[in-house]
């Protein structure tokens, strides 16, 4: 009987009991539920691996402006003269001494000339206002064409003796100071055979040069067997220089020439003028004697 009602007992309040477990249930879920996000974001934060700090990188340094290099003329005069043999050295020395020997007369018969027109001026205010040709041939001065002229007509007076005294004393004056006036010609037109040489010498000198180093181009070309248009430029432009130079000496010594020739007429009409002049008064201060 008892274990009848126990069964019973049991069977009454099993109902209550699942009620009892079903109502307490939602309780206990609800206070579990909030605390599951946060195990899991716990869970995820210690899963995710710490950022690594990246060294930031240093500022480019701002690049300067380039400095403008002086970079050489590898195709100048220079290079030519570093780079040539002994024969376009010596070519471009003879070229320099012409050069240098054409200016130099240039400058010297101007200068020359200027002073003899400065003298042949002071003829005209001294010598013809003196009162013999002695007198006024003291007056010029030392070095002078016009009192070479002057001495070579009395000395003509006084050595118009012995077998020069069988020559008339006209012509024999006259040829003194015809010799006379022809050395001063001479000595005003040295130089001029200079300057003419020059000029027609050196252009060619200058070719011989160009030819001569478009040879050595050609030959060194064909050796290092590229001939390309860099390769083959600065060989022969280094070569034509040569002409070009030629032909910057050669230009002045043939103007020069042609201006000193013209300037040398000019002074020799005054010194010939001076000459005739001196022998009419020679010979008329004989015949008064």
């Amino acid at each position: 009987m008892t274990k009848t009602f126990l069964a019973r007992l049991t069977a009454v309040a099993a109902p209550f009991v699942l009620a009892l477990g079903l109502g307490s249930a939602p309780q206990l879920a609800g206070a579990q539920t909030p605390a599951a996000p946060q195990a899991a974001a716990s869970a995820a934060a210690a899963a995710t691996p710490a950022p690594v700090a990246v060294p930031e990188k240093p500022a480019a340094p701002v690049a300067a402006p380039a400095a403008t290099a002086k970079v050489d003329n590898p195709y100048g005069v220079g290079a030519l003269w570093s780079q040539s043999d002994a024969v376009a050295k010596a070519v471009l020395a003879i070229l320099a001494i012409m050069s240098m020997g054409s200016w130099y007369v240039i400058v010297t018969k101007l200068l020359e000339q200027m002073r003899m027109g400065r003298q042949a001026r002071a003829v005209d205010n001294e010598f013809w206002n003196a009162g013999t040709v002695q007198a006024g041939t003291a007056r010029l001065a030392e070095g002078s064409p016009f009192r070479f002229i002057a001495d070579a007509g009395m000395q003509a007076t006084q050595k118009h003796d012995g077998l020069r005294g069988k020559v008339d004393f006209a012509d024999f004056v006259d040829l003194c100071i015809h010799r006379a006036t022809e050395r001063v010609q001479r000595r005003l037109g040295n130089g001029m055979s200079l300057l003419a040489t020059v000029g027609s010498t050196a252009p060619f000198v200058g070719l011989f040069g160009t030819v001569w180093g478009i040879y050595h181009a050609l030959t060194a070309i064909g050796v290092a067997g590229q001939a390309s248009i860099d390769k083959v430029a600065g060989p022969v432009g280094e070569a034509l220089i040569m002409t070009a130079i030629g032909l910057a000496v050669a230009v002045p010594a043939v103007l020069g020439y042609n201006w000193l020739l013209r300037r040398n007429i000019t002074v020799m009409d005054d010194v010939r003028e001076f000459s005739g002049e001196l022998h009419s008064v020679i010979l008329a201060g004989s015949a008064a004697a």
